[in-house]
């Protein structure tokens, strides 16, 4: 039994991706104790970004730059990173401001949680990282 190269380059870009995040927060903190890491949103770079385009760069390269399935993948690229970017890293934002308001009126209430969204550089650097995972992929499984 053959393993898909479309599953293959999801699981192991969002495997990296996650990794460095840990290797990264671990070097950052100078500690190896922030598992949290290895399944946390947020952070360089970005797991989401890295899943997808692995995930585009095997159908492009597999099945066509002219597939529609290649377009189909790369407008879902485009969106899972711009919400990365704009959307829940606003909403991260807004969490955060209101989990700090929440603390400084002493109130109540249980501080919601916020998901952290992600700055371009992660975006970017998780795209970088998607495309060497996929052609990683691609060129071991044909």
């Amino acid at each position: 039994m053959e393993a898909s190269p479309y599953l293959l380059a999801i699981i192991a870009a969002w495997v990296v991706a996650q990794g460095a995040k840990y290797f990264i927060g671990a070097i950052q903190t100078r500690s190896f104790r922030r598992f949290r890491q290895l399944y946390s949103s947020g952070d360089m770079p970005s797991a989401h970004s890295a899943s997808v385009v692995a995930l585009a760069t095997v159908i492009g390269l597999t099945d066509g730059l002219y597939s529609p399935i290649f377009a189909v993948s790369v407008l879902f690229a485009s969106i899972v990173m711009y919400d990365a970017v704009m959307v829940r890293r606003s909403s991260g934002e807004q969490g955060a401001a209101l989990q700090q308001l929440l603390k400084e009126l002493k109130s109540t209430i249980i501080n919601p949680r916020a998901a952290k969204g992600h700055t371009p550089a992660e975006v970017l650097a998780g795209a970088v990282v998607g495309l060497l995972i996929g052609l990683v992929v691609f060129l071991a499984t044909n």
